[in-house]
C-alpha cells in the first residue's frame, strides 16, 4: 500500500525507514508500518464518538494505554508506546529532544500466517494451541481489574440498545428479522437478569481483552498470544469475563470449528470457576455475532453481514440440562468420544465435558499430562474423584446445561450412584458403555503422547480381571472414529 497518507506520510516514510519496511497496514483507526523484525504503529488523526485522536498529545496517551494494556496477554509482542519528535534540525526521531508530533506503538513483528484466522482457514490449528489458548485468557482474566462501577444487566440493556440502533443504521437483514433477533436478546437478558446481576456483584466484570477474535490472535515465540485488545473504550472493554471469551467461542463456531469453540470453553472452565455463566452463552455470543453482522455491513460487506446475522439467530437458541456417562475399560476411548460427543449437545457452543483423569489431576494440584504415582490411584482417591465428578456434574445439569463426563465406571455402585443422583437432580440421564478388545486397547495406550491418562498396558490387563457387573447401560463398539461414534450417541440419547 503507497505511504502517501496525507498530514501522516512524512512519519509513515520515516517509519519505514527505520526497519526497511514499506507495507502498510490499515484499520479506520490505525496504520502499521510492517518492518523486517518490528512493527509501528501509529494512531490516525481522527475523533468518533467512541474515541478521539485527534491530537498528538491525545495519541500519545493512547499509545501509552494501549501498550501498557496489551502487554498483559502479549508482553513479548509489545515493545512500548514511543514519542516522535522533531528535532532542532528538522528530522524526526524517536523518544527525542524536540516537539512531540505524534506517537506510535513498537511491537514484535509477526508474520501474517501465523494470525489464527489464517491458521484456521487453511486447516493449521491443532487442539494443543486451542488448550494454549484458553489458559491464556483464563490467566489473563484471573489478573484482570475488577470492574465495580459498570457492569450488570443495566450495562446489558445499554449494550442491547446500541447494537438495536446499530443494526438498524446499517442493515446487515431486513428490519423484521432484525426485529425479532433484538426481541430475542431482550428476552435472553430480562430471563437471565439475576444471573447477570450476581456475577456482576461477584467481580466477574473485568477488564477484559474485549476484541478476542482469532484475527486478534496470532502464533508468537509457538503460544497463541491475543493482541489489539480494546485500549480505546472502557464500556466495550470492562465487561464480563464469559462474555470476552464468547468472542472466540462464537468466531470458531463461525469458521465450523466447533469442536475448538467446545475444547476453548471447556479448557477454560477447567482453569476458572466461570460454570454457572454457561446459561448466559446464548446471548452472549450471538450479540458477539450480531455487533459483527453490523460491522461488516456498515464497510458494505454484505455477504459477510448475512453470514453472521444467520448465525446471530441460530446461536440464540437455549438448551436444556441432561447428563451423560461414558464408561469403559481405558483405552476404549471415552476421552475423545466424550470430546467429538459436546459439541452436539444443547446450545453452542456444547457441553460441558468432565473427566476424570483431569479431574484427578487438579485435586493433586499438578497439570493434566504429568503423570501421578500409583497412590493417587487408590479406592479412597478414586472415591474422592467421582464424588467431585458427580457433583459437578449436577450442579451443571440443574443450570440447564448439558454436562459429559467420562470415567472407567467399571464398578456398579459407580454407575448406579450417577444415575441415582442424575433422577433426583430432575435432569435427564443416558449411560454409555464402549466395548474395545484388549489388544486394541493396549494398542491405543501405547500409542498415547502427552495425554492425561496414566493407563498402562499393565492396568489395562488388571482393569480385564476384573467382574465389571451387568452393565444396563447403552453399549457401543468403540474402534470406530470418534466423530461417528459420537454422532450415533447422540441420535440415540432419548433426549
Amino acid at each position: 500500500m503507497s505511504l502517501d497518507a496525507g498530514p501522516q506520510q512524512e512519519i509513515l516514510a520515516y517509519l519505514a525507514s527505520l526497519d526497511g519496511g514499506s507495507e502498510v497496514a490499515e484499520t479506520h483507526i490505525s496504520r502499521v508500518v510492517l518492518g523486517r523484525t518490528r512493527a509501528f504503529k501509529l494512531k490516525r488523526p481522527v475523533s468518533f464518538a467512541y474515541l478521539d485522536f485527534s491530537t498528538p498529545r491525545k495519541r500519545l496517551e493512547a499509545c501509552q494505554r494501549e501498550a501498557e494494556l496489551n502487554r498483559r496477554a502479549a508482553p513479548r509482542l509489545y515493545l512500548g508506546a514511543r514519542r516522535v519528535t522533531r528535532e532542532p534540525d528538522g528530522r524526526l526521531a524517536l523518544d527525542g529532544e524536540g516537539e512531540l508530533v505524534d506517537a506510535i506503538v513498537e511491537m514484535r513483528r509477526f508474520d501474517s500466517d501465523a494470525l489464527l484466522e489464517t491458521m484456521a482457514q487453511e486447516e493449521r490449528l491443532a487442539a494443543a494451541q486451542i488448550e494454549a489458548l484458553a489458559r491464556r485468557i483464563a490467566t489473563l482474566h484471573d489478573e484482570a481489574e475488577i470492574v465495580a462501577a459498570r457492569g450488570g444487566f443495566l450495562e446489558m440493556v445499554r449494550v442491547l440498545a446500541l447494537t438495536e440502533r446499530s443494526l438498524k443504521d446499517a442493515p446487515p437483514a431486513p428490519a423484521q428479522e432484525i426485529a425479532e433477533l433484538c426481541q430475542t436478546l431482550q428476552g435472553l437478558a430480562e430471563k437471565r437478569r439475576e444471573l447477570i446481576d450476581a456475577r456482576h456483584a461477584q467481580g466477574k466484570t473485568r477488564r477484559c481483552h474485549g476484541d478476542l477474535l482469532l484475527r486478534n490472535i496470532c502464533l508468537f515465540e509457538g503460544e497463541p498470544t491475543p493482541f489489539d485488545c480494546i485500549e480505546f473504550s472502557d464500556e466495550l472493554a470492562e465487561i464480563d469475563v464469559l462474555y470476552d471469551l464468547a468472542f472466540l467461542l462464537m468466531d470458531l463456531w463461525r469458521l465450523g470449528l466447533c469442536g475448538f469453540s467446545n475444547l476453548a470453553l471447556n479448557r477454560y472452565l477447567d482453569r476458572r470457576d466461570e460454570a454457572d455463566g454457561l446459561p448466559l452463552l446464548p446471548l452472549f455470543m450471538s450479540l458477539r455475532a450480531a455487533i459483527r453482522a453490523h460491522v461488516a455491513a456498515s464497510q458494505s460487506k454484505d455477504d459477510e453481514a448475512k453470514a453472521y446475522f444467520e448465525l446471530a439467530r441460530r446461536l440464540a437458541r437455549e438448551g436444556a440440562g441432561a447428563v451423560i456417562a461414558i464408561g469403559g475399560f481405558s483405552g476404549s476411548g471415552k476421552s475423545s468420544v466424550a470430546a467429538a460427543l459436546a459439541p452436539l449437545l444443547g446450545a453452542a457452543p456444547g457441553a460441558r465435558s468432565l473427566t476424570s483423569d483431569r479431574i484427578r489431576k487438579k485435586l493433586f494440584g499438578v497439570e493434566a499430562t504429568q503423570r501421578l504415582p500409583p497412590q493417587a490411584y487408590e479406592p479412597e482417591v478414586s472415591a474422592r474423584v467421582y464424588k467431585t465428578m458427580r457433583a459437578e456434574a449436577m450442579r451443571v445439569a440443574k443450570l440447564g446445561w448439558p454436562v459429559v463426563v467420562d470415567a472407567v465406571f467399571d464398578l456398579p455402585p459407580c454407575r448406579a450412584e450417577i444415575e441415582a443422583e442424575a433422577r433426583a437432580a430432575g435432569v435427564p440421564f443416558f449411560g454409555v458403555w464402549l466395548d474395545l478388545s484388549l489388544e486394541a486397547r493396549i494398542a491405543r495406550v501405547s500409542a498415547r503422547m502427552s495425554d492425561a491418562s496414566d493407563a498402562t498396558a499393565p492396568v489395562l490387563i488388571e482393569q480385564a480381571r476384573r467382574d465389571p457387573g451387568a452393565i444396563s447401560w447403552r453399549r457401543f463398539e468403540s474402534a470406530r472414529a470418534p466423530p461417528a461414534l459420537a454422532q450415533e450417541i447422540a441420535t440415540a440419547a432419548p433426549f
